[in-house]
């Protein structure tokens, strides 16, 4: 069962904040419904995109199309920010944004000043009350498009293609997004995509330093501990929109993976 996505107006939130109702949120995999761009200023730690699993540090962007898998560390000293672009339709930043993700390391003091000025015009209009805000955030986040690509465009020449191996975790993260509810195991995923189950796992360590049954455990564990956080959905109900054979064995993966039963996770704080 997934939650609806409602419409949403742009918005720009600071990373710790993002963490604020516990580290999962943004460290499991998940996927969101609208694009969305992460700006770090400060700290590293790394992110997981699309399968794969690299570093961020300081002045590192990294473009996130809707519905795209991902999962990235917050630590204490992370700082930094992440656009929300909206998920009301049809609205010129959404129509030029990339269809594919970015990380975009920015060494340019000039394009990094750059980067923060537009930041922080669109954040004082998202805040304030003067009519036509909105509308003027928006202007301000189509320059942080053009300013996105073209940044890409100087990031092109030095890009180094995926091999066979990332490309392949790169299909099966995709795949796992649309059907991690069906109760597919690694072995599904592997007959889908044509190839075995050992093949996928090693091609998964390479890419992200794990097998290929830890990054469908958690993707399903995440949109499980959603489920439990912000919808009444019975516990057993849970584990049965997410392709558990039983109770039992959802109850046993859960405290597993997190340390706590279903019921005593939806019940703290």
């Amino acid at each position: 069962m997934s939650i609806p996505a409602a419409p949403s107006p742009p918005r720009i939130v600071a990373l710790p904040r993002l963490a604020a109702a516990g580290r999962w949120r943004v460290e499991a995999m998940r996927s969101i419904s609208e694009p969305c761009l992460l700006w770090f200023t400060k700290g590293q730690g790394r992110i997981t995109l699309a399968g794969t699993t690299k570093g961020y540090t300081a002045h590192n962007a990294i473009y996130i199309p809707a519905g795209v898998m991902h999962g990235f560390e917050v630590g204490p000293s992370v700082f930094g920010q992440a656009v929300f672009f909206g998920r009301d339709g049809g609205r010129e930043a959404e129509k030029v944004l990339p269809a594919t993700p970015m990380h975009l390391r920015i060494r340019e003091v000039h394009a990094q000043q750059e980067m923060n000025q537009i930041l922080e015009a669109a954040q004082k209009e998202l805040e304030g009350n003067a009519p036509g805000a909105e509308r003027a955030a928006r202007h301000h986040l189509g320059l942080l498009v053009v300013w996105l690509e073209r940044q890409a465009a100087k990031a092109a020449s030095e890009a180094v293609q995926p091999d066979a191996a990332r490309r392949l975790v790169a299909r099966y993260a995709a795949l796992l997004e649309r059907d991690f509810r069906t109760g597919m195991g690694v072995g599904d995923f592997a007959a889908a995509l044509g190839v075995t189950p050992t093949h996928l796992s090693r091609c998964c360590r390479i890419a992200n330093g794990h097998p290929a049954s830890v990054l469908l455990q958690d993707r399903k564990l995440f949109e499980a501990r959603k489920l439990l956080a912000e919808t009444r959905l019975p516990v057993k109900k849970v584990g049965e929109s997410l392709g558990f054979s039983s109770p039992a064995y959802f109850t046993r993966a859960f405290q597993a993976y997190t340390g706590k039963s279903p019921t005593a996770f939806r019940r703290a704080p």
